[in-house]
């Protein structure tokens, strides 16, 4: 239990820190009022006031947070964060004895070498630690594609036979995906989750090294309170120009801002769903989600569940803390601005969707500012795109507007006033709050000459810095453009639904990114006329970073998709993250076993037919199919549908049948597998009603 003294520091810490974003938002609203209040308040400059009051905010909230993320990397230490727990000893019980700790992996067509390679490097790594003996590894599939299904199997099963046994590493595939990944992790935790203390929660795209896992597990034991502890994950791996700037702003200035959450978050941290250990006792009490009522997007299943799960444990009574000092945890991003953009999508729906639970009965005030800072990271765009409109119906009014220069009895004119001074300090406040952090993270690599080393050292990281903000700049009205879309079309209800996101490196073509940005550059010289010819020339000169971004953005796309360009910036030590310039451990893990998990891959299509075929046909595939297939209940409906696919089969060949059609065959052992193996090895070869087209 926290003492009063402890109890204290919490709050003043968040009353200091709640103080200056107030007391920022007021001093910047105080600068736009005075250049608003000339001629009076209208509806327009009223509304004006109250989106740039929600907006600056908004960036006030990101700003001090920095701020107070590099005074504790600067002094080294924060006296409140969970401290290390040493990396001597084994992880042991309340009772001195051993237990495990589930690795758990729910994925949805994934790509299967990716997660199989990267579960393998995580538990190398842990046996390399001598760890190894202390942690289950559980790959929770939902996919629905049955050619990835029966590759996930032959996967799974010569990971076991590499391991000599079937008791650490365990597949399970769900039939109805009920719930999707927090239905998923649900199943887990009614099935398996007796059998364990804590589960490390991992995506299809994580990877985490030895240390920073046996260390959450000992953090844990260490405090009995905690029910979760999220290591912020940095992204790794990719080689697209786009990618590589990601990740050196990510590593670079997310240091800081996770230190700076975790300095006013405390023991009510939020979570990103990954990378994370929970107690899996007081997650499985507290955490089941129930279905929002109404009808998708904003009722139905909770989909961005992590948010909620946090805010459940503390509701709960439990802390949960975010470990910002823990290194070795990675994620993957996607490669591309437009694929950046669709992952996006899907996030959106699930932040706005809390907009229901922010006044829900009994969370944590902090719970609620989670969930309202999740809505605003995707309302904001909306309500700077707004802004932007309102600003030039002002200014356009303002133009139309005949000076008056002699009021009354005056026998000197009164000359208008300008208010560009004013209209340029609100403009410099904004962007100072903006792009002040960025140079405080890169002030501190001047602290730690190693990590300035591994970043490329100090000149190159600088300029790095430079290319990415003028690159953040041109891209931000595009991503602006892109959640406002999102957003709409959310509030229209439209249901997107969770597609699997692309994760491996590739190439924007022109057409791709034609269709992607053709509107938003449409949208950006149309504004770009109106603006020049009927906005003042201030106005225009404002806008002007705005319009260039959505001018460029087809070839931007196009050419920050190239890994080409990546491979130039790297050789030029531009964008480099000391996960580059020394690779980590099981990330060389991670490249050792995607050359065996490919070559499982490359074993099957050496059988000339698709996996799921191969399922049916080939005894051995077979014979590992049929046995991971649950047990059945009679039913005469399916029996007779599944007869009639049968019949199609044989009649009009493989080529005739669906996706969902083959997963169907594959889903049932009494009525599709198992009839259909008797039937192809009765059938001569010559009748050849089985092959493919």
């Amino acid at each position: 239990m926290k003492n009063s003294s402890t109890r204290t520091g919490y709050r003043l810490r968040r009353v200091l820190y709640f103080t200056l974003v107030t007391l920022t938002t007021l001093a910047a609203m105080g600068l736009l009022s005075g250049a608003l209040y000339a001629g009076g308040i209208t509806p327009l400059k009223f509304t004006l006031l109250i989106l740039y009051a929600i907006l600056i905010s908004w960036i006030a909230a990101s700003f001090w947070t920095a701020m107070c993320g590099f005074l504790v990397l600067l002094t080294g230490r924060d006296r409140y964060a969970l401290p290390s727990c040493g990396v001597n000893g084994q992880p042991r019980g309340e009772t001195g004895g051993t237990f495990k700790t589930a690795l758990v992996m729910p994925i949805c067509d994934e790509d299967q070498e990716q997660v199989f390679a990267a579960l393998r490097a995580m538990y190398q790594s842990l046996i390399e630690l001598g760890q190894g003996d202390n942690f289950d590894v559980f790959i929770l599939s939902d996919t629905r594609d049955p050619n990835i299904w029966v590759q996930e199997e032959l996967q799974w099963q010569r990971w076991c036979l590499e391991l000599k046994g079937k008791g650490r590493v365990f597949y399970r595939h769900r039939q109805a995906n009920i719930g999707r990944k927090s239905g998923n992790i649900a199943d887990f935790c009614k099935r398996w989750g007796g059998c364990y203390r804590y589960t490390i929660m991992l995506d299809a795209d994580s990877i985490m090294a030895g240390p920073p896992m046996v260390e959450m597990v000992r953090r844990m034991e260490q405090y009995p309170q905690v029910a979760m502890i999220q290591a912020p994950p940095v992204p790794v791996n990719r080689e697209s120009f786009f990618a590589r700037m990601l990740q050196f702003a990510s590593v670079l200035y997310g240091r800081m801002f996770a230190a700076g959450l975790s300095f006013w978050q405390l023991d009510t941290a939020n979570s990103w769903g990954h990378n994370v250990i929970l107690r899996v006792q007081a997650f499985t009490a507290h955490c089941g989600l129930p279905k929002l009522p109404g009808r998708e997007p904003f009722g139905g299943e909770i989909l961005s569940h992590d948010f909620v799960e946090s805010a459940l444990l503390r509701r709960a009574g439990w802390e949960t803390w975010l470990a910002y000092d823990l290194e070795g945890s990675y994620e993957e991003i996607p490669p591309t601005l437009i694929d950046y953009a669709k992952r996006d999508r899907r996030w959106c729906q699930g932040n706005l969707q809390h907009s229901r639970l922010i006044y829900a009965r009994d969370f944590h005030p902090l719970s609620r500012v989670h969930f309202f800072m999740g809505v605003m990271s995707y309302l904001a765009s909306p309500l700077w795109l707004l802004f932007l409109i309102v600003t030039g119906i002002e200014a356009y009014l303002r133009s139309r507007q005949a000076p008056v220069y002699f009021f009354g009895d005056n026998l000197f004119p009164v000359w208008p006033v300008s208010y560009a001074f004013e209209m340029t300090t609100v403009l410099f406040v904004t962007l100072a709050m903006l792009f002040l952090p960025k140079l405080f993270a890169l002030a501190l690599l001047l602290k730690d000459s190693r990590l300035c080393r591994e970043f490329g050292g100090f000149m190159a990281a600088t300029a790095s810095v430079v290319l990415e903000s003028l690159f953040s700049v041109l891209l931000a009205p595009v991503l602006m453009l892109f959640q406002s879309k999102f957003v709409m079309a959310v509030l229209l209800r439209k249901n997107v639904g969770w597609p699997p996101q692309q994760r491996g490196d590739r190439q924007t073509g022109f057409t791709e990114a034609l269709q992607a940005h053709g509107g938003q550059m449409l949208i950006g010289i149309g504004s770009g006329i109106f603006s020049y010819l009927y906005l003042p020339s201030f106005f225009f000169w404002w806008f002007a970073p705005v319009l260039a971004g959505l001018l460029v953005v087809i070839p931007v796309s196009i050419l920050s998709s190239s890994t080409a360009l990546g491979r130039g910036a790297r050789r030029l030590r531009l964008f480099l993250t000391p996960q580059e310039s020394a690779t980590p451990r099981v990330l060389q893990l991670l490249t050792e076993h995607l050359d065996i998990t490919r070559a499982v891959s490359s074993e099957l299509a050496g059988k000339g037919k698709e996996p799921w075929l191969s399922a049916i046909i080939d005894p051995h595939i077979y014979a590992l199919h049929a046995s991971l297939l649950p047990d059945e209940v009679a039913d005469r409906r399916r029996k007779h549908y599944l007869e009639g696919l049968i019949f199609q089969l044989q009649d009009e060949g493989t080529g005739s049948l669906q996706p969902v059609e083959k997963r169907a065959l594959l889903s049932h052992r009494s009525d599709g597998v198992d009839p259909l193996h008797i039937l192809l090895w009765a059938e001569p070869p010559s009748t050849g009603k089985f092959q493919e087209p």
